[in-house]
């Protein structure tokens, strides 16, 4: 039997910080992972590489019991949850960059607006239960950490060019060497597309975005008894995009998808971030380290659109188009009738907000014998502050003769206001192995300050609160190659400051349970969870249709079960003559309840019965994928289905009287090839939505709105 040597797979992600050996920790092949008392996936580059996804939620889907809601149809701001936490603008999910957190105010603004180019990541990992407690803010559903690539031994680079249909086209290199002493690792991006949404105008409807990175490296003494190594991390991105809130009647995206109305013409996103970060890993032994990372990143944003009429709601107009009333608003976005009144102006606003987020973290690695028992601890401390101003402003427009017309109206303050939350975060977790039985029991403790001012209102509000979040996870090695695992933790999601001294947090009791089996290039897992949720909430965005007067605030939901299962597998078999098999699969059922009855001005919770379904968790979703592959030659597909899921708290037949509508259930089927002419030089190709299947994506926040159509590309890339 072997011994379970492993430590909750958390931290050894926690303690990566883009060390080689760290990717070989948690490895799903490797015996630690295997015998880890946590619900982990790690999404591997090879897997990565294969269908070379620039769509997160493509990546994501593939990983058993995380959630997606596409908007734009090209991932641009992805809607990640996480075993039924809320998905809209993956605010429920802590989300990393090599152990670092990156949204914009994980905090004070947890909508994540920002979320990096997932072609340019090494890999991906995915942490659910209880090893969520070493990462926090948000331990409802989990982390996710995307992971760069690393500064190569001696010097190698990389290129990879791709174009397809709609215009788009990837450019992606990078450049990097290393000796003993210093390495320096340089990375560039750019990835953009003329769209497949099709204005009236013909004007560009896609995106451009560009990303860099420059990583440096420093070791003082690499002969040393004690090592020191010092990690400098540049980054740099920005976005303009075409993209809008504004959809379609039901009736339309049916009949002509890619429509956009002509209201919309003038909508526009544009952002930037910088991002800096300080890493130092002093080790004292194998068994003792220490690393510490000093990180700022700011981003800013001002997305001009379309943000309502003034005395009309477009929801209900595109929900409702049949009335004569709601017949004349949807003629005027489409620009088939000119304005006649002044409810017929259009509001359109930039919604400019900055961000900062910066800190200091630190972490402690130590492996010790007590006895018999070995003992993994990690102690770890976070001290991190974030801000959010926001500065919103719109202008009215009447739509005359296919023109949008400026009114002569001075330009509205909608909003100005500015939120803040400094925190300081300790955890602390004892993997402890007993012959074939390991416990991992841990904590950590939040302590928030939040702050508010809201200029327009002449209101200022503030609050401290402390927070303790117990967990843990056991593995039981019943055989060389299966094992139980069990856990058990408190999940938790900071009030925004507005609210820090009104409102509780979201609390849940979280369980998880299950069987592993791991061999060589075999992985299998069956795991049940079940989120017992006191006090289920939700943070309004205008992403999910919220007014300007319930910007960012928190609604809570009541008492809440969400109970599912997940499977997994996944197997590269060697065939002989060098060719494998790669082949995955992933299953996830999902049961949803709201315990109480209430009304809530959130738009997705509206009037809820106790027994309703909680919005956007599909009941059934599944991901599969095999291919053959050799050295020099490869094929692959994927398959991918998503269930219908409710737009707002509903049950029963969504064509009864009165029911919420549902997104539509959907199936995508997806293919790669991939060919190596010389070692410097592979060709590719990537089809994805083989079938050309259009559906109902979502209708937030304005109306039904596409899933991406058939998509070829084709690319060369290579290294040197």
């Amino acid at each position: 039997m072997a011994r379970a040597r492993g430590v909750a797979v958390a931290l050894a992600i926690a303690l990566a910080a883009g060390r080689a050996r760290a990717d070989e920790e948690v490895s799903v092949t490797g015996v630690r992972f295997a015998e880890t008392g946590g619900s982990a996936h790690v999404v591997k580059d090879a897997q990565l590489r294969r269908f070379a996804y620039d769509d997160p939620h493509q990546v994501l889907l593939s990983v058993p019991g995380v959630y997606v809601r596409p908007e734009d149809g090209v991932g641009l701001r992805p809607n990640i949850g996480i075993r039924g936490a809320n998905s809209d603008r993956s605010k429920k999910v802590t989300l990393m960059e090599d152990g670092v957190l990156l949204g914009p105010a994980p905090y004070s603004a947890p909508a994540a607006y920002y979320f990096p180019l997932i072609d340019r990541m090494r890999t991906v990992r995915v942490v659910k239960g209880p090893s969520s407690i070493v990462f926090g803010p948000q331990t409802v559903g989990g982390a996710i950490d995307l992971v760069t690539r690393e500064i190569p031994d001696g010097s190698k680079g990389t290129y990879d060019f791709a174009f397809g249909q709609y215009g788009f086209n990837k450019q992606h290199l990078s450049y990097g060497a290393s000796d003993e002493h210093v390495g320096f690792f340089i990375e560039g991006m750019r990835l953009d597309s003329f769209g497949f949404k099709d204005l009236p105008t013909g004007a560009d409807t896609g995106f451009t975005r560009n990303e860099w990175m420059v990583k440096a490296s420093y070791n003082p003494m690499p002969r040393a008894e004690v090592q020191n190594d010092f990690l400098l991390k540049l980054g740099y991105s920005d976005e303009a995009s075409n993209e809008t809130y504004l959809g379609l009647t039901d009736d339309e995206l049916r009949a002509t998808p890619d429509r956009r109305y002509l209201a919309s013409k003038n909508d526009r996103m544009e952002n930037h971030r910088t991002a800096v970060s300080l890493r130092h890993t002093m080790r004292f032994s194998p068994a003792l380290d220490v690393t510490t990372t000093i990180y700022r990143h700011d981003f800013s944003r001002a997305w001009n659109k379309v943000n309502g009429f003034r005395g009309a709601d477009i929801t209900d107009v595109l929900a409702n188009p049949g009335s004569a009333r709601n017949r004349i608003y949807r003629g005027v976005l489409t620009g088939e009738l000119d304005w006649g009144d002044d409810t017929q102006t259009i509001l359109i606003g930039p919604n400019r907000r900055d961000f900062v987020s910066q800190g200091l973290q630190s972490q402690i690695r130590l492996s010790a014998r007590t006895g018999p028992i070995m003992h993994r601890v990690t102690y770890g401390v976070r001290a991190h502050y974030d801000e959010i101003v926001r500065r919103h402003t719109q202008d009215g427009y009447r739509m005359i003769g296919g023109e949008l017309v400026r009114e002569a109206r001075a330009t509205e303050l909608t909003a100005d206001n500015k939120g803040m939350t400094h925190a300081l975060a300790l955890w602390a977790v004892d993997a402890m192995t007993l012959g074939p039985v390991t416990l991992t029991p841990g904590v950590r403790v939040e302590a928030i300050h939040a702050a508010y001012r809201d200029a327009l209102a002449g209101a200022r509000d503030g609050a401290t609160y402390q927070t303790v979040i117990p967990g843990a996870s056991a593995y039981w090695a019943m055989h060389r190659d299966v094992g139980l695992l069990a856990g058990v933790h408190r999940g938790f999601s900071p009030v925004p400051p507005e609210q820090a001294g009104s409102a509780p947090p979201e609390s849940s009791v979280n369980y998880e349970g299950g069987v592993r089996y791991a061999r060589k290039h075999t992985r299998a897992e069956l795991i049940g969870f079940y989120n017992d949720y006191a006090n289920l909430t939700d943070i309004c965005t205008f992403s999910n249709g919220c007014t300007v007067a319930n910007l960012d605030r928190q609604f809570s939901g009541g008492d809440a079960r969400i109970a599912g299962l997940e499977l997994y597998g996944e197997s590269e078999p060697r065939l002989g003559g060098g060719w494998t098999l790669p082949m995955r699969a992933a299953y996830t059922y999902t049961y949803t309840e709201f315990s109480s009855s209430f009304s809530s001005a959130d738009p997705q919770f509206g009037n809820v019965r106790a027994g309703d379904e909680l919005p956007y968790v599909p009941s059934h979703q599944a991901s599969g994928s095999i291919g053959v592959e050799r050295r020099v030659f490869g094929v692959a597909i994927s398959g991918t289905f998503v269930d219908a899921m409710w737009e707002r708290a509903g049950r029963g037949d969504p064509s009864a009287p009165g029911a919420p509508p549902r997104t539509d259930a959907y199936f995508l089927l997806d293919a790669s090839a991939k060919y190596r002419v010389v070692d410097w030089l592979e060709l590719y190709v990537n089809g994805r939505n083989l079938t050309d299947q259009r559906y109902i994506a979502s209708r937030r926040p304005y109306g039904a709105r596409p899933g991406a159509p058939l998509w070829l590309m084709a690319g060369v890339r290579g290294a040197f």
